[in-house]
C-alpha cells in the first residue's frame, strides 16, 4: 500500500468546511453527549472563543484567530459528523 502527503485532502477539505458547522453533530469526549455545535455554550469573553458541552461543562472546542490565520482545537471531540449539501 502506498501513500501521498495531506494536500490530498485539500478538496474534500475545503467542501467539507464551506458548509455551516453549526449543524454539525459532535460528540463530547468527557461524558458521551452528542448534539450540534449549536447547542454547545460559547464564552467569547478571552482571547479566543472557548465551546464547552451543554450536559457536562468540558472544552470541547476552541477556536483563537489572529491577523491572517486561525487556531482550531478539537480535542474535547470525539467526532464531528458535517451534513454536506
Amino acid at each position: 500500500m502506498t501513500h501521498v502527503d495531506g494536500n490530498a485532502l485539500a478538496g474534500d477539505l475545503r467542501e467539507i468546511f464551506a458548509v455551516d458547522l453549526t449543524v454539525a453533530t459532535g460528540q463530547c469526549s468527557g461524558c458521551g453527549y452528542k448534539g450540534s455545535v449549536a447547542s454547545l455554550r460559547v464564552y467569547q469573553n478571552a482571547p479566543g472563543i472557548v465551546a464547552r458541552c451543554p450536559h457536562c461543562e468540558e472544552v470541547v472546542l476552541r477556536l483563537v484567530r489572529g491577523r491572517d490565520r486561525a487556531w482550531l482545537d478539537l480535542r474535547g471531540t470525539v467526532s464531528l459528523e458535517i451534513p454536506l449539501p
